[in-house]
Formats: C-alpha cells, structure tokens, sequence
C-alpha cells in the first residue's frame, strides 16, 4: 500500500471523436472546458482505482478544434451515402471488418449507411437512431484526420498532442478511440517524449486500408510477410484494452499487427451497452490493474 501523500500520478488524457468544445469560443473558454474534461478523465481513473481523485493529476490534450471535415456528411442521396468520398472509404472498410452481409450492402460497392446502422443496432443491441449520428461522425473525424499524411489538420491535431505531453510531463498517456491513432502518431514524431506507459481504448488502429495502411510511421514487412506497424520509441510500455463488443475496435487483437505491445487485453468492460464510451474503459477493472504498480498500489 502506499501513502494517501504520495505523489499524484501524472496522465495526459487524449480523447476520441464527438469531444469537439464548439465553433467560435475564445481561448480562455477552451481553457475552463480543457480543465473540465481532465477533471471528469482523473475522476473516472480514479473510480476505477478506488483512490481519491486527487492521486491523478491529469491533462487534456484537445485537438478536435485542428480537424476540419471534408463535404457534408449527408448528400443527394438521402443519407444513405457519405458525400466525402474518404468518408465512405472508412464506412466500407468498416463495414466489412465487422462482417457486413452482402444483403445489407445491396450489392453495392459502397455501404449506404442507414442499411449499415440499422444492421450494426440489431448485431449490438444498440439504438439505432443515435448510432446513425455516431457513425456519420466516425466517419467524418476520421477521414478529416486521416485525409494526407502531411494535411495541415493533422500535423496540427499531432503537435497540439504532443505540445500537451511536452508540458505536462506524464508517466502514462491515455488515448481513446481516434485519440489512439493521434498520439500513436505524436509520440513517433516526437520520440523525446518517452511516456512510460502508453495506454490505449477501444483503438482502431489496426483497421485495414483507412486507418493502419494510412500511419505515419507506415506499417513495414519483412520479405512477404503481413506488414506489422511500428512499436513506440524510447522504451515507452504499450498496453492496449478493447471491449469484444466495441464495434470500433476493430480488427480484435492489436498486437497482430503492431509490434512493441506488451500486453493486449480482451476485456468487457460493461454489462450494459456503452462499449466504446471512454468512460467504461477508464472505469473498467483492467485499466485499474493496469495503472495501480504506477501508484504503487
């Protein structure tokens, strides 16, 4: 056991889509709902942990604001097509990774979205209303980060991660979701980081031709073998969480394709529907397990 005095662990929180702040709001507003948003992560965190909330001093590294979205989401199709092609690109791919039928996609080459939602709702017991609008804005922040590997938006997003580590000084980078994908990316174009441990959630870094063919660093093989995608620089330990009912996270097992992850876990964390919300997974028990030696409990 340790001290109730001992120093607090140090975390900088990177989030997933749907945590944009707003359009129009001055510096010192981003500021207050940055505190806010840190707060609510070191809250969860230490629920998990069953320590004051004070044992985590948190950060949030927010860089929706960087991310500007290609065309609307919804075009002369009646919503059933993403007017963004690379949009589209991330539904198909998606779509198919989940193992879409060929029925639902009516044949198509692409997948009309409203077939997929409505499939998605009925495989994960989910809403199928509200599912609609997250999938649309998957897609959406997604391709607005991923459009080119030197698009203004996502050296922007990647440096404002980094800019947050930089100054915070953590032990232990935690990356939800999309967030994953960002700070895998910060932490290789800045390898003096070297958090200690890299912790990531729901990550869809593995999903093949619209996210992992897409980092930077590339994922390499050797000879002819399955390329693998980079582990981090300095030693920095990988440990990754991913609900088998998180529609996101997916293809399953991460370590399949990345090198340098020292643990992968398969875990529920919740036996309600919430499976790729950011605050089950920062409440679930193998998070608990996996950040208790850094506060020596």
């Amino acid at each position: 056991m340790t001290s109730e005095t001992a120093s607090p662990l140090r975390v900088v929180a990177v989030h997933g889509i749907y945590n944009s702040f707003g359009t129009g709001i001055s510096d010192a507003r981003k500021e207050q709902l940055r505190a806010l948003k840190a707060a609510a992560w070191a809250r969860d965190l230490a629920a998990g942990l069953g320590v004051p909330s004070e044992r985590i001093d948190a950060d949030f590294a927010y860089y929706a604001d960087k991310l500007r979205p290609g065309p609307a989401a919804q075009g002369e199709h009646g919503g059933d097509l993403l007017d963004d092609p690379l949009a589209q690109e991330i539904l198909d791919a998606w779509a198919r990774e989940l193992g879409l039928p060929d029925e639902v996609a009516q044949g198509h080459a692409t997948v009309p979205l409203r077939g997929f939602a409505s499939w998605l709702a009925r495989r994960f017991d989910l809403a199928e209303g509200p599912l609609g609008v997250f999938v649309r804005l998957l897609c959406a922040e997604v391709a607005a980060y991923l459009r080119a590997p030197d698009a203004p938006e996502r050296i922007a997003a990647r440096e404002e991660v980094a800019a947050r580590i930089a100054r915070h000084r953590p032990r232990v980078v935690v990356a939800h979701s999309l967030g994953s994908v960002v700070a895998y990316e910060a932490l290789h174009a800045h390898p003096e980081l070297r958090p200690e441990l890299f912790l990531t959630l729901g990550s869809p870094l593995a999903l093949p031709r619209v996210v992992f063919d897409r980092l930077v660093p590339a994922p390499r093989s050797a000879d002819d073998t399955q390329p693998r995608g980079a582990g981090l620089p300095g030693g920095t330990r990988w440990v990754n969480i991913a609900d088998p009912g998180d529609p996101v996270a997916v293809p399953p097992g991460l370590a399949r394709f990345f090198d340098g992850i020292t643990l992968d876990h398969t875990s529920s964390i919740s036996a309600h529907y919430r499976f790729h919300h950011a605050d089950n997974y920062l409440r679930c028990a193998t998070t608990a397990a996996t950040l208790a030696p850094y506060l020596g409990i």
